[in-house]
Parts: C-alpha cells; structure tokens; sequence
C-alpha cells in the first residue's frame, strides 16, 4: 500500500475518532439508543465535536476519491504521498482548531484541506509540467 492509501484509512479513523472520546466522556449520559439526541451535544464542546465529525464524514469522500483516482489514472506517486500526508496534517489541525474553538483558522484550514485535494485531483492531468 501507498502512503496516500494509508492516509485515506487514517483520515477515516480521524473523523471517527473525533467523536469517540466525546461519548465515551460523557458516557452516562449518551443514549446509544438514541445516538442523534440533541440533548447530549447541548455541552459546547460536545457540538463542536460533532461539528467536526461530520465535517470529517463530508471531507473524506472527495479525499479518498481524489487519492484514487491519481493513482489509477498513473499520477506522480510521490506527489500524491506527499499532498495525502499535508492532507492528514491539516486535518488533524482542522479538528483541533474546531474543538478549541478557533473558527477563522478552522476556515482556512479547511479551504487548504480542499484545496490540496483538487490539486490530488488534477496530478494526472499536470504530470508532464511537473518535476519529476
């Protein structure tokens, strides 16, 4: 496997662990039954947890799709190792700005997070114009 390959997987466990440690905090009060219940996430970094959960949900299709399709479509490997890793990085970043409740940097970490993934995206079709 890749190192991009390998940070799809770790930014599919990032967003899933961005909301684990919340719950298992405030596990006497989370009803597994009821996972979506507005009441549990009322506490302020509850939400912002969730918040980032489901960013993460909605982030990581395009990641994964962009990581893909650069490797079938013969990008340059070690660019996309390289942008897969700067991706998880800022990531990561992502959700600490998002829990420590820092907006205005959590923004523009998530717009250089899309936009290293259109650059992933679009490796294949620069491959001739770049260094090798």
């Amino acid at each position: 496997m890749t190192a991009a390959e390998w940070c799809v997987f770790g930014t599919l466990l990032l967003y899933l662990l961005t909301i684990a440690p919340v719950r298992w905090i405030g596990f006497r009060r989370f009803d597994n039954s009821r996972p979506r219940d507005s009441a549990f996430y009322q506490d302020p970094i509850a939400a912002r947890a969730l918040g980032a959960h489901q960013n993460g949900i909605e982030a990581f299709p395009f990641f994964a799709v962009a990581v893909l399709l650069a490797e079938f479509r013969a990008g340059p490997q070690r660019y996309i190792n390289e942008l897969a890793v700067l991706f998880l990085i800022v990531r990561i970043a992502y959700v600490l700005t998002y829990l420590g409740n820092r907006p205005t940097l959590r923004s523009i970490l998530w717009a250089i997070g899309f936009v290293i993934n259109i650059a992933i995206f679009f490796l294949p079709a620069i491959r001739n114009y770049l260094p090798i």
